[in-house]
């Protein structure tokens, strides 16, 4: 149902200069997407780490002041354990293989993108919350102001960090909004019932899983009563996590929210939800099969294989422009159409309606 652009990947490592000498762009993934100055912008995430010797590992973290330390270990060690590309594992430690940034670039078509020079572009991990990186951006536009909500990572755990901007020249860092474990948050778009609503993920460990819950909010930085409102669908293509992508989109139905979901062979798909207009709590429709999965070349094969994942769109009438990564490691367009998409949630639409006439 997303319609791929022909000419994906629009953007991949070698078309970002690594944010110091000695290192290499590992991944280009996951962006942010917003409007402003008339110009369409990602937030790409940027995954980068040292140039590797023969026979070693290396990898950098931010230490005390935010200065690099690179980390080394010998291939050949028995003590480490490199079977996931993402994760370094060593005598009962865990670090990241690479360290994430985020870096801002812009587009007069939305399709060429180029890292501007009239303002900053790459924003750093900063503190010892931040200390392994930061990482997936989503940017929600509300009251005249952009929040950016992203993965703070450190060894004391993964939690959702909140940046505030106005003109994208001054950033107020508001810290750590939801602790660990928790990513995949997105904020809304408009307040319901005077209220600002955000879609997260923590994680279960034995107890409960990798589920989409709801949080509410006077201010932005206090969140309460939460609530899970879904999860992973035994033997479907979404079975071992689900997360939010970018902000709902606001339709007569209710609140449509594009998300990824993975199955217990770590393939990644993207689907949709529908939530309650006035209780976005309550899901009405939920997608029985994916609107996209990775099929092409470049969504099977990359540093992580096999994932398409989205946390940016910008919507245009009925069409939804989608900027997703790719395997980890490049940037793709898709189009869809809201409506396409709650016809093919109709069926769950009418029994919801049904219920409530």
């Amino acid at each position: 149902m997303i319609k791929r652009y022909e000419n994906n990947p629009i953007l991949t490592t070698s078309d970002i200069m690594p944010s110091q000498e000695g290192f290499v762009v590992e991944c280009v993934l996951n962006p942010g997407a917003f409007e402003f100055e008339d110009k369409v912008w990602m937030i790409l995430r940027i995954a980068e780490r040292p140039v590797q010797k023969d026979g070693m590992i290396s990898f950098p973290i931010y230490k005390e002041n935010n200065c690099i330390e690179i980390k080394e270990f010998k291939l050949n060690d028995p003590g480490i354990d490199l079977s996931d590309a993402r994760i370094i594992k060593y005598k009962g430690d865990s670090f990241l293989s690479t360290i994430s940034h985020l870096c801002l670039v812009c587009s007069e078509d939305g399709i060429h993108f180029y890292e501007p020079t009239h303002l900053p572009t790459r924003i750093f991990g900063s503190g010892e919350l931040e200390s392994y990186g930061i990482e997936d951006c989503r940017v929600t536009f509300i009251d005249g102001e952009y929040l950016l909500t992203y993965t703070q990572v450190s060894p004391n755990g993964v939690g959702v960090g909140l940046i505030r901007t106005k003109d994208w020249r001054i950033l107020k860092r508001e810290g750590m909004i939801f602790p660990p474990h928790n990513k995949d948050c997105c904020i809304f778009e408009e307040k319901i019932n005077n209220q600002y609503f955000a879609l997260h993920r923590p994680s279960g460990i034995d107890l409960g899983g990798n589920y989409i819950w709801i949080a509410g909010s006077p201010d932005l930085i206090h969140w309460g009563g939460h609530s899970c409102i879904m999860k992973t669908r035994p033997g479907s293509w979404d079975s071992a996590r689900v997360g939010a992508g970018a902000a709902p989109v606001r339709t007569e139905y209710g609140w449509l929210e594009i998300y990824h979901g993975a199955d217990h062979h770590h393939v990644y798909h993207l689907g949709a939800i529908l939530l309650d207009k006035d209780d976005p709590s309550k899901v009405i429709a939920r997608s029985e099969k994916p609107l996209l999965s990775p099929v092409m070349d470049y969504e099977k094969n990359g540093f992580f294989g096999n994932v398409v994942f989205s946390n940016g769109q910008l919507i245009n009438g009925d069409e939804i422009t989608l900027y997703y990564g790719a395997s980890d490691k490049v940037i793709c367009i898709g189009k869809l159409s809201i409506r396409e998409v709650l016809a093919s949630l109709q069926s769950q639409i009418s029994v919801h309606s049904g219920t409530h006439s």
